[in-house]
């Protein structure tokens, strides 16, 4: 498969890493705030699936891992 990512991709890649920690922090956080049951499911979930998303990342930019 691919040796190495270029420069331009490594950046990118960082930005989605970065994107997607504030996503699953401000999931994570509204969860406790939020009163409404199903609304706050949501929420845990995404943190959840969000968590498993940047844990993708980055085996992806360490060069190993499962990417699918």
């Amino acid at each position: 498969m691919r040796k190495s990512l270029g420069l331009h991709e490594t950046v990118d890649t960082h930005e989605l890493l970065t994107f997607k920690n504030l996503c699953v922090t401000k999931s994570a956080l509204m969860s406790g705030l939020v009163k409404d049951q199903e609304l706050k499911i949501l929420l845990e979930n995404d943190a959840t699936i969000g968590q498993q998303h940047i844990q993708q990342l980055r085996a992806f930019l360490q060069g190993g891992g499962n990417y699918s």
